[in-house]
């Protein structure tokens, strides 16, 4: 008998795994790239110029394997959340790299809690920087109105 799972585990595209096919399998042109991830041609040319993906040449034809694929879902999540890419080459390099898969989460985790730890400390700059600016408005509109009256 089968049975259904009765929850599910979401994990994020960070998290991998990436295909590591040695056969050519799908091949995805670079416009189909482009469309499959919502981005310019350029963005997938500067991953490549950057070493964080490799496509299959064909003459001046650039094709994209599943493993380019899965490389491009873990470089776009890492961007959104302001990973550099240094950073993102490191995940990368975990994520296929032949540790165990216990120990790349482990890792992965690190260097997401990192950038949580930054991103709530730029968070919290914005909003003083919010609530002065706020002020400065303020007090110009009351400047504004006496110098109109």
């Amino acid at each position: 008998m089968n049975t259904i799972p009765t929850t599910l585990t979401a994990v994020p595209d960070i998290a991998g795994p990436i295909p590591h096919s040695t056969e050519d399998g799908k091949l995805y042109s670079i416009s189909e790239m482009a469309e499959m991830f919502d981005v310019t041609l350029r963005t997938l040319r500067f991953y490549e110029e950057k070493g964080l993906l490799n496509p299959v040449r064909r003459g001046s034809r650039r094709f994209y394997r599943e493993q380019e694929v899965g490389r491009m879902r873990v470089i776009l999540q890492a961007k959104r959340i302001g990973l550099t890419l240094v950073e993102i080459r490191q995940v990368l390099k975990l994520v296929e790299g032949k540790a165990s898969r216990a120990e790349q989460l482990k890792n992965l985790r690190s260097i997401c809690a990192s950038q949580l730890d930054l991103l709530e400390e730029q968070s919290e700059t914005v909003k003083q920087q919010l609530a002065e600016t706020r002020q400065i408005v303020s007090d110009l509109d009351v400047l504004v109105s006496t110098e109109i009256l």
